[in-house]
């Protein structure tokens, strides 16, 4: 049975491990100090980001997932972006990915949001596998200009 819980302060060690595994899985780097304050802002009970922990019945850490809501200028109330999920590879096929999306979800539809929404590498196979039967692809394509 998997737990879901919100992320706390004693989840540090456990969300790291799962955090670096996240970035080395999209071959990405975060810097020490935006880990710290990403984790602290999680963390902080009037935070915009909010976070989660999925643990097995051993109580290990297996997955985390972040997400926040924002105004939508198509929308009276707010979308809920799903910013990072992530799973231990020696977990996956279990059911957790979907339950962190669900407590996203269940998290989104409590506080009024109208839609919840992610982005996702097109290589990512295994995800989108996942994706497709829990959610609608929007057919848009991602642009960005880094600015950092």
């Amino acid at each position: 049975m998997t737990t879901i819980t919100a992320l706390t302060e004693a989840d540090r060690d456990d969300w790291l491990s799962l955090w670096q595994a996240y970035l080395t899985f999209y071959e990405s780097e975060v810097a020490d100090d935006v880990t710290a304050s990403t984790f602290a802002r999680i963390v902080d009970p009037a935070g915009e980001i909010q976070g989660a922990v999925a643990r097995d019945d051993d109580g290990r850490a297996v997955g985390i997932v972040h997400w926040f809501a924002h105004p939508a200028t198509w929308s009276k109330t707010h979308y809920t972006y799903l910013e990072d999920l992530f799973v231990d590879p020696s977990a996956r096929g279990g059911g957790i990915g979907r339950a962190l999306i669900a407590h996203v979800t269940d998290a989104a539809r409590a506080s009024g949001s109208d839609k919840v929404y992610w982005l996702t590498a097109e290589t990512n196979a295994t995800a989108r596998a996942l994706y497709d039967h829990v959610a609608e692809r929007s057919g848009f394509i991602h642009y960005q200009i880094d600015l950092a």
